[in-house]
């Protein structure tokens, strides 16, 4: 199984931006798609957007397409998240995930602890 830990999470102004990374340990990161979810508070779990093994492909919820940006860097074994034009409703803790394999019509084989993203003015 992967290992992964969120980081850089934090407080940011509507209209802001924020980029979270997920370091992964494990096993090989390059054979998995990765994705990532968010929970606010209250609500279920949703997903946000994901990336295949190579990167070569993208796929984002309707909520974020045009503000967020998924990627990955093989080499560093990390996944990002780019959100620009943060809104209040993006608001949520936000958890990586790893795929059970390299496209992401996949179940989900490993997750992250989350780290907190808060849009407010």
């Amino acid at each position: 199984q992967v290992q992964l830990v969120e980081s850089g999470g934090g407080l940011v102004q509507p209209g802001g931006s924020l980029r979270l990374s997920c370091a992964a340990s494990g096993r090989t990161f390059s054979n998995y798609a990765m994705g990532w979810f968010r929970q606010a508070s209250g609500r279920e779990p949703e997903f946000v957007a994901a990336v295949t093994y190579s990167g070569e492909s993208t796929t984002y919820a309707d909520s974020v397409k045009g503000r967020f940006s998924i990627s990955r860097d093989n080499a560093k074994n990390t996944l990002y998240l780019q959100m620009n034009s943060l809104k209040p409703e993006d608001t949520a803790v936000y958890y990586c995930a790893a795929y059970q394999r390299g496209d992401y019509d996949a179940r989900i084989g490993s997750w992250g602890q989350g780290t907190q993203v808060t849009v407010s003015s």
